[in-house]
């Protein structure tokens, strides 16, 4: 990544589009929008949407709602990257750090990670925004069997 004043330049479509998604979920309390843009010198651009405006410029409509449909390629692509996003160095630190054997126990099991994380995150004591709420609030927030993340 390269860093132009306002801009977050990247050489890849796939990385720029996982930068601004985790931008967007870094500030979504703040309110700040950010988006993909045609970079400079045919690569791609992620700034914030007063810096698109600025610029007169609009967010190519490239971001997905979420990465539910993640694919085995889009991983590859995140593995092999020699700078990855630090969140995806994280996310996959946290997998590829685990026992193969507990690995394939999750899955033949079906283990439903989201619920693992998100008791883990009620007993933090915080809401979906980072916010303090207390336990008993936050064991409303996430154990909610209805629970949808906005």
């Amino acid at each position: 990544m390269q860093k132009d004043n306002y801009l977050d330049l990247f050489d890849s479509e796939q990385k720029a589009i996982d930068h601004a998604i985790w931008l967007n979920f870094k500030y979504r309390i703040a309110g700040i929008r950010f988006g993909v843009l045609q970079g400079p010198d045919d690569n791609w651009a992620v700034c914030e949407q007063a810096t698109a405006d600025e610029m007169e410029m609009s967010f190519l409509d490239i971001l997905p709602k979420d990465l539910t449909e993640l694919t085995y390629k889009h991983l590859d692509f995140v593995r092999q990257d020699k700078e990855p996003l630090p969140f995806w160095s994280d996310i996959i630190g946290m997998v590829s750090t685990t026992n193969g054997e507990i690995l394939r126990f999750i899955l033949e099991n079906k283990i439903p990670l989201d619920k693992i994380i998100r008791h883990e995150l009620a007993l933090r004591g915080y809401d979906k925004n980072h916010r303090w709420c207390g336990f008993d609030k936050a064991r409303e927030i996430w154990l909610n069997e209805n629970f949808k993340a906005d």
